[in-house]
């Protein structure tokens, strides 16, 4: 028998963001929901053939959403917090998006669920809410309509739900606090599970995938329990359906045995992340003999090629415990860009290192077929020849400069100089500010009118005297204003800057960028990552000549603003040639480079923007600082840093300051200071602050925004009370 194919999940907006457009002009009243639901069909149908077309044995369907897969899941177990069910819309798709984007009109005025990152990516569910009236049930057809959408079409596929465990577990009550798990709850989640895996047999399905991600993290104590008393409920449901339990971001080798012993027919093992701890578990407890073993070789996270050699050699580890072994993508290509067809301006010896989501199918495919082969018709096979070409070692040639520079740092590179309160004394007369001085976290919004003179720009309307000349226009009104109103410590707006990674990236060596290479981050948001394709360095000056001219327009004190080298990366496409920990060295000494011109121009406070540290931190990745530089700040927003405060207090205690949210208390600015978000926008918010202030044991000084950035709404005293 062949080997299986599996696919997780596939990219949903579009291979030309077709669904973002069609929704948002929806949002806009350009088009009426038929239309969206038309161009929706299209792209299933379009996605399904393709994976077909790849040789795809087990093709996913209900991975397709509008906005959030988490928010599907919620509808369809009819967890819908009042607010939302007393509009009254007459379908579901306004509903899902009321709780995903909010709602003010004729119906009422309500805000939106509130949204975090999901897991280590860059993707953001929204996150569900469960109170004491909520009445669990099956409410949303949607999982077996696309089913048989696409057996229409001739394609059986493998239905996929987000598990119940990992909604249980993301989901809050309504003061934003982890769940009771009350026998009640927990039996109505199960028998919803088991009611959808029973009509999946009925409507003939071979396969449905339930994804439990939240089975690679640290389990609490009931937590397997749970997990147990989940599943044992709904695998007596299933009938002649198969039941894949599909995990990813890690390893289950804490609770490989207890999987194992449930029995079901499928179990889906991160081989990426969490390889050793995997295969480790899998060889000490084995295989169920009616138990498939899928393989996650192929990356979901990365567009890099498979390195065939390292895949097979998976694949036959696993094949020395069980001889039931698929291969799989490792999680789903949501994570990942379309394809690579028409990145024309990346060359040809370039581009054949990457892969998206549909070169992605090809390699899995090809992957399974040489899994199958003898080891003579692995010798001859072109197709693992020309891959193994790929990594000889020659696609990038050292940065002989950049090597030196980071053998040359030691010990004292990593320690700051003078002690702090020699730099206190002296910042404090430098600057001159009062106690608790007043500033923001730097970027005022990017307008109609600012993005129009960018693209003006791009296609040559405008000169390049004429744009800066725009732009300077723009500084001076935001600098006017601020001085109007009062604030010590001003920002000259990033008027400038397209993106706070990509602008970075463009002015520094190594980094390549591509034209269409969009993924979803959230709802019909997109990102087009930069890639670091080699070593990297400062290619020229990024921010000095616009803080320069903004310093020179006022008396006040102006801050330089830069993103930090985690946040660079981890927003980046990353190298798999060389460790997590050498890139960010590289880029902290491209970003130490900044720090020092800006210092030379006459800028007195530099912020230095970490929103991605918490993901760095839940990776393990070194991301101690070499930015030695006299003064600044540290600034942490959107994303709890629980994980990372050891990172970064890796600068020293004497060197950090811990203050309340991101936006602005600058305190003096004594030595650096690290503005951790505590109250909105990134995570669990009692154990961010809790850990700060146990982890660092030095003063802390409160200055909170009322506000939640994500969702771009005002917070009301009731609401943040409870968080301060």
């Amino acid at each position: 028998m062949s080997t299986l194919t599996s696919v997780s999940g596939f990219p949903r907006i579009g291979q030309n963001r077709e669904l973002k457009k069609i929704i948002e002009g929806y949002w806009k009243g350009a088009n009426d929901l038929a239309a969206v639901k038309a161009t929706a069909a299209e792209l299933r149908a379009k996605h399904w053939k393709l994976q077909q077309a790849a040789g795809i044995d087990l093709i996913p369907s209900n991975d397709f959403s509008y906005y959030d897969q988490m928010l599907d899941t919620a509808i369809l177990l009819n967890v819908i917090p009042q607010r939302y069910a007393r509009l009254s819309f007459d379908n579901q798709e306004d509903t899902l998006f009321a709780m995903a984007r909010g709602y003010q009109g004729d119906k009422g005025d309500v805000t939106a669920l509130p949204m975090k990152k999901w897991f280590t990516t860059n993707y953001h569910y929204l996150v569900p809410e469960i109170d004491s009236a909520t009445d669990i049930k099956l409410n949303s057809t949607k999982p077996f309509d696309e089913f048989n959408e696409a057996k229409a079409l001739g394609i059986a596929t493998k239905p996929v739900l987000i598990g119940p465990y990992t909604f249980l577990k993301l989901a809050r009550n309504p003061q934003a606090e982890e769940l009771d798990y009350d026998k009640g709850l927990v039996n109505a989640v199960a028998a919803v599970y088991a009611e959808v895996v029973a009509k999946f047999a009925e409507l003939g399905a071979q396969w449905i995938q339930i994804d439990e991600p939240y089975l690679v993290l640290d389990k609490e104590p009931g937590d397997v329990e749970l997990f147990k008393t989940l599943y044992t409920k709904i695998l007596s449901a299933k009938g002649n359906v198969k039941v894949l339990l599909n995990t990813y971001f890690g390893h289950i080798a804490d609770v490989y045995e207890t999987v194992n012993l449930l029995g079901f027919d499928g179990i889906g093992l991160d081989l990426n992340e969490g390889r050793e701890e995997n295969l480790e578990a899998v060889a000490k407890y084995g295989v169920a003999s009616n138990t498939t073993i899928f393989a996650g070789v192929i990356n979901g996270r990365n567009i890099w090629r498979n390195n065939y050699a390292v895949s097979l050699g998976l694949v036959d580890a696993l094949k020395q415990v069980t001889a039931n072994v698929a291969v799989s993508t490792a999680s789903s290509l949501l994570h990942v860009p379309f394809s690579t067809e028409g990145e024309d301006g990346l060359a040809d010896e370039v581009r054949r290192h990457f892969a998206f989501a549909v070169e992605k199918l090809d390699e899995l495919h090809e992957v399974a077929v040489l899994a199958d082969a003898s080891e003579d018709e692995k010798k001859a096979s072109a197709e693992l020849k020309a891959n193994q070409a790929l990594f000889d070692g020659t696609r990038v040639a050292v940065d002989q400069a950049v090597a030196d520079r980071l053998a040359a740092l030691n010990a004292d590179d990593f320690v700051r100089q003078p002690a702090r309160a020699e730099r206190q004394k002296e910042q404090r007369e430098a600057l001159g500010l009062p106690l608790l001085p007043t500033t923001t976290i730097g970027s005022f919004p990017q307008t109609k009118e600012v993005r129009a003179e960018r693209a003006k720009l791009r296609k040559g309307e405008i000169t390049k005297a004429e744009y800066d000349e725009f732009m300077k226009d723009q500084i001076d009104a935001c600098i006017k204003h601020q001085e109007e109103i009062g604030l010590d410590v001003l920002v000259h707006g990033e008027f400038e800057r397209n993106d706070m990674v990509e602008y970075f990236g463009q002015n520094l060596n190594g980094f390549l960028f591509t034209k269409n290479a969009w993924v979803q981050s959230y709802g019909t948001r997109c990102v087009k990552p930069p890639i670091v394709w080699g070593d990297v360095s400062r290619a020229n000056p990024i921010t000095v000549e616009w803080s320069s001219y903004a310093q020179s327009r006022t008396d006040h004190v102006m801050k330089g603003m830069l993103t930090g080298p985690v946040t660079i990366l981890n927003w980046s496409w990353p190298r798999e040639d060389i460790t997590h920990e050498e890139q960010t060295k590289q880029l902290a000494l491209a970003i130490r480079d900044e720090v020092l011109d800006l210092e030379r121009a006459g800028l007195k406070i530099i912020q230095i923007d970490e929103a991605a540290l918490r993901d760095a931190a839940e990776r393990g990745d070194e991301c101690r600082s070499v930015l030695l530089h006299p003064g600044g700040s540290l600034h942490v927003h959107h994303a709890r840093i629980g994980g990372g405060v050891g990172l970064v207090a890796g600068l020293r205690d004497e060197d950090l300051q811990v203050q309340g949210r991101g936006s602005g208390g600058c305190v003096g600015y004594v030595g650096m200071v690290c503005h951790a978000d505590l109250v909105a926008g990134g995570g669990d918010t009692r154990r961010s602050g809790d850990r700060l202030v146990e982890g660092w044991k030095i003063g802390v000084f409160p200055r909170f925004d009322v506000h939640d950035a994500p969702s771009l709404r005002m917070m009301n005293a009731d609401r943040c009370a409870p968080s301060l």
